[in-house]
């Protein structure tokens, strides 16, 4: 993923974890935002299994569902598009209650 950097100032990056992996991030930025700079770029899978990816990016469409919790707080689904990432966010593409 490409950011454009020329002539835009930012704070300091953030780490937020992504199915277990450090990702960072500028404050401001979206969950999809983080999910696209991870290295995995998956959002869900569809009931085959097969990834999916950002479609509207504008919260109409549902393809960029996620689980995030914030510290120990619990897992809750999510438009990743829709809500900006913050400090100890961790994010799960696949139902964490799912997982062995």
């Amino acid at each position: 993923m490409k950011r454009i950097e020329q002539g835009v100032t930012r704070p300091a990056q953030i780490a937020v974890e992504i199915d277990g992996a450090r990702v960072m991030v500028h404050p401001g930025e979206t969950v999809a935002v983080a999910v696209l700079a991870s290295a995995s770029q998956r959002f869900r899978d569809d009931r085959s299994g097969a990834a999916r990816g950002m479609f509207c990016n504008m919260g109409t469409c549902s393809e960029c569902t996620v689980w995030a919790a914030v510290g120990t707080s619990p897992w809750r689904r999510l438009r990743g598009c829709l809500v900006p990432v913050e400090p100890s966010l961790r994010i799960s593409t696949r139902d964490p209650e799912s997982r062995p």
